[in-house]
């Protein structure tokens, strides 16, 4: 039987920026606690997270406030988010990417799953020139990116390009994703799906895993 793990990347596969303010304000050259936006780690003090959370804004609109925020920190007016990653994350994204999402990348493969991305803005927010730095990303059998479709989940059409591009059935697919409304809309096409939590991903990961050995 034809299996598949299908993952969303921000979050799931690579750390949260949330998770690495240390590390952004390191390269900035901004002082520790500086960045005070916590997201899921404590939503109850970042007012915007909870808003777009609610349906008030997209994703990419909290992130281009965090970035034009930030940029001011520094002087800098970034008008691309590839430009904001690209001074916070510097020159080794392989630093932030979930050491549990390459054991768990590495599992599926071993039991003959096959993997996929899907994701929102994956060039749009890295950069194209960001993949070439992610070797891993060459195991990928097949990466959706909304960059290009122009197509966003939670939209069903999104998910029909993995399971066309996969010549998969819906229900043969474990979709990992760490946004709800995301997941709603894998939900409505018939996939499996763990809702990410980005503060126990290896729990997370398990579960994902788990859904697959339960097809095989």
């Amino acid at each position: 039987m034809s299996r598949a793990l299908i993952l969303d990347f921000g979050g799931v596969i690579s750390k949260t920026l949330f998770e690495t303010h240390d590390l952004s304000e390191r390269a900035l050259g901004l002082a520790p606690g500086t960045l005070t936006w916590r997201g899921p780690f404590d939503p109850g003090s970042d007012a915007d997270w909870r808003a777009m959370q609610a349906g008030e804004m997209t994703e990419r609109d909290y992130w281009m406030l965090r970035m034009r925020e930030t940029g001011a920190l520094v002087g800098e007016d970034w008008t691309e988010f590839a430009d904001f990653l690209g001074r916070v994350r510097g020159d080794d994204p392989a630093a932030v990417i979930r050491p549990e999402a390459l054991d768990a990348i590495s599992k599926a493969r071993e039991s003959g799953c096959r993997i996929a991305i899907l994701s929102n803005e994956l060039d749009l927010f890295y950069g194209a020139e960001f993949r070439s730095k992610l070797p891993f990303l060459a195991d990928f059998e097949l990466i959706v990116d909304a960059t290009y479709t122009g197509i966003l989940k939670p939209d069903p059409r999104a998910f029909g390009f993995i399971t066309d591009g996969l010549g998969i059935a819906a229900d043969d697919c474990v979709f990992v994703d760490d946004q709800m409304k995301n997941i709603g809309g894998a939900v409505s096409v018939g996939m499996q799906t763990v809702p990410f939590d980005v503060t126990r991903p290896a729990e997370s990961y398990q579960q994902a895993l788990d859904l697959l050995k339960a097809k095989a």
